[in-house]
C-alpha cells in the first residue's frame, strides 16, 4: 500500500512539475527536507532536497523566463522543447525519489513520472496557447503566475493527500483530450466552409 501512495504522490508532483517546473520541485525540495510527507534521505535522490541543486534549478528557471520575457515564444521553437526537457526531467527524478523513500521499485516511478510530467507540460501548453491568444500583452504576461500557482496547490495537495493526485492527473487528462475535441472541431467547421 505504501508503494501506491508514495507512487500517487510521485505522479502528482511530476505532473504539477509540467504545468510549471520551478515552484513544484522547491516545495517537494522543502517538505523533504523538514520530513513532512515526503523523504528523499538514504536515497539516490537525496539530492532533490539539496541546495546546490535548488540554486541551479533557480538559475536554470531564470534564465529561461528571461529568454521568454525578451520575445521568444516559450510555445514553438527551441525553448518549448527546453521548457519540456526540464519538465520531463525534474518530473521523472520527483517521481522516482517520492517512490525510492520506501520501496526499490524507483523506475517504476521515473518512467511514471516522466509520463505524468509530459501529460502536464502538454496539457498546460495547450490550455496556455489558447488563452495567450484572446488575451492583450500585459494579461497574458501574467499566466505564469497563474501556472506557478496551480501547479504549486497540484503539488502540494498531491504531496499531503497522495490520492488527490488521481484528480490532477484525470483533470490534465480532460484538460488535453478537451482540447485536441475543440481543435478537432474547428478544422470539420472549416472543411464544412469549402
Amino acid at each position: 500500500m505504501h508503494f501506491v501512495f508514495d507512487l500517487l504522490q510521485g505522479l502528482g508532483i511530476a505532473a504539477a512539475i509540467g504545468i510549471r517546473p520551478l515552484l513544484p520541485t522547491l516545495l517537494a525540495g522543502a517538505l523533504a527536507m523538514a520530513n513532512a510527507g515526503l523523504d528523499y534521505n538514504h536515497t539516490s535522490f537525496a539530492f532533490l532536497e539539496a541546495w546546490p541543486f535548488w540554486v541551479a534549478l533557480v538559475v536554470a528557471i531564470v534564465v529561461l523566463e528571461y529568454a521568454t520575457r525578451r520575445g521568444v515564444s516559450p510555445d514553438t521553437g527551441p525553448l518549448a522543447w527546453t521548457w519540456l526537457g526540464l519538465a520531463v526531467a525534474l518530473g521523472a527524478l520527483s517521481a522516482a525519489g517520492s517512490v525510492a523513500d520506501r520501496s526499490s521499485s524507483w523506475p517504476v516511478g521515473l518512467v511514471a513520472g516522466a509520463a505524468a510530467a509530459l501529460l502536464g507540460w502538454l496539457a498546460a501548453r495547450s490550455l496556455f496557447v489558447r488563452v495567450r491568444r484572446r488575451l492583450d500583452p500585459d494579461a497574458a504576461g501574467a499566466l505564469p503566475v497563474y501556472g506557478e500557482g496551480v501547479a504549486l496547490l497540484a503539488a502540494g495537495a498531491s504531496i499531503l493527500f497522495p490520492p488527490l493526485a488521481i484528480l490532477v492527473i484525470a483533470g490534465l487528462a480532460w484538460l488535453l483530450l478537451g482540447s485536441r475535441r475543440r481543435e478537432g472541431e474547428k478544422y470539420a467547421g472549416l472543411r464544412i466552409l469549402r
